[in-house]
């Protein structure tokens, strides 16, 4: 195998890199140019709650509460 620092392919191995360089710059200034960017529009969320939403949450609250006494009377002594 020959050296290529004393044979000259240094020389073509530099201008290779250099051509793969180049062609990386002129892709990117292609994408850059003739990518648009567009402005998004920002979402708002309409936080107000509803007349409907309000008696769901009270049922719901009204539902837990239900669930939540006891289902067993527990005797006040054990024996």
């Amino acid at each position: 195998m020959q050296n290529p620092f004393e044979s000259g392919h240094i020389k073509n191995y530099l201008l290779l890199y250099a051509s793969i360089v180049v062609i990386m710059i002129l892709f990117f200034i292609a994408s850059s140019l003739f990518n648009d960017i567009q402005e998004v529009e920002t979402k708002t969320f309409n936080t107000e709650v509803n007349a409907t939403q309000k008696a769901q949450q009270e049922a719901l609250v009204k539902v837990e509460k239900e669930n939540s006494k006891k289902r067993f009377k527990l005797l006040e002594s054990g024996y």
